[in-house]
């Protein structure tokens, strides 16, 4: 009887995971770089811009002494793009903007060259061109994701609500949760009369919750509307519940279609207490509360906050007023039943602007 060879296998048994650690680590020395190449080639733009600035002013060049460059340029280099005689006035532009530190320090030296021609374009202030920089930076933003945030005016908006969140947190945590509120928020995809109850809006807007949760910023995880609480064997209902996995919090929501009012401050309160006390995982961080109203009066607000020890925030929202819903928009918007058995379905949602 002849005895089968025992064959051994050619593959490792390591070998996948070796091979997932190199392509990781391949990925990420290509990022590194891509983020290289594009910080160099901001510096070297921004170099040109300089050279442009300092001839004209010594030497008095024209538009045609520069259009004449880039022509020169674009044929000792034909495949390089970017030498266009517009891309050179863009140069001169970034220079003027950014002239007396390295470029190198600039947040906008780690964004890409098209998103620094849309800040160059439609915004002056240099403060706020480097805000948005940073931003871009932060969460990773398109042209397109750029030029929303920039057209809903996100600079003046946010860490704009009133809150009593420096009294009630940490100084760290505080400034980081105030980041995350708006003030007001832009409702704008949610077409509503301004006598539409708040159940309409409530449902409105879980009906486009992608849009909602971009609205609200990187972060929010939704976790259910009209979310039940039970207190001492009785049922309360949360308009709108969130979890925040940056700050390790619920984020209780209430909507209201009316101004402030002082006792909207006391039953978030409440059910601040509940949700600490009923849903809080010991990791976990105590809830904040947001109070989203139509309008409000800010001693009013700041009044019924100062003396809660719960960390709540007041904003206002928009929603895109009609006179009253069509009547072809009413039939396409689901209904309730069929908002609730497809969010019966979603456990979290993450949405980053």
């Amino acid at each position: 009887m002849v005895k089968k060879k025992k064959t051994l296998s050619l593959i490792p048994s390591t070998y996948a995971e070796t091979l997932n650690s190199l392509k990781e680590r391949i990925r990420t020395a290509q990022i590194k770089a891509s983020l290289s190449a594009n910080e160099k080639l901001l510096e070297l733009y921004w170099d040109i811009g300089k050279t442009i600035v300092e001839k004209q002013q010594e030497e008095g060049w024209g538009s045609k002494v520069i259009e004449r460059m880039a022509k020169d340029l674009k044929a000792a280099f034909p495949r390089m793009t970017g030498l266009s005689l517009r891309n050179m006035l863009y140069m001169k532009q970034f220079f003027e903007a950014y002239p007396d530190l390295a470029i190198t320090q600039q947040p906008v030296a780690k964004i890409p060259w098209g998103h620094n021609v849309i800040l160059l374009d439609r915004i002056k202030d240099v403060k706020k061109r480097l805000w948005y920089a940073h931003k871009t930076i932060e969460n990773g933003w398109s042209r397109d994701v750029l030029e929303t945030w920039m057209d809903s005016d996100l600079y003046s908006r946010q860490g704009k609500a009133i809150t009593n969140f420096k009294s009630t947190m940490p100084k760290a945590q505080s400034d980081l949760a105030n980041e995350m509120l708006k003030d007001p928020y832009h409702f704008d995809f949610l077409p509503m009369p301004a006598d539409a109850d708040e159940r309409a809006i409530e449902e409105g807007l879980v009906a486009h919750m992608q849009k909602l949760l971009t609205e609200l910023g990187i972060g929010f995880a939704f976790i259910g509307r009209q979310y039940k609480v039970e207190v001492d064997g009785e049922d309360f209902l949360i308009d709108l519940l969130f979890y925040h996995y940056k700050l390790r919090r619920f984020i209780v929501v209430e909507l209201k279609n009316t101004a402030f009012k002082p006792e909207y401050a006391g039953k978030m309160a409440f059910y601040l207490a509940a949700v600490n006390a009923t849903l809080k995982h010991p990791d976990d961080e105590p809830a904040i509360g947001m109070i989203l109203c139509r309008s409000g009066k800010r001693l009013v607000i700041e009044y019924a906050l100062s003396e809660s020890k719960k960390s709540i925030g007041v904003a206002t929202y928009k929603t895109r007023l009609v006179e009253s819903l069509p009547k072809d928009l009413q039939e396409n918007l689901p209904s309730i039943a069929q908002i609730e058995a497809e969010l019966s379905t979603i456990q979290r949602v993450n949405v980053a602007p």
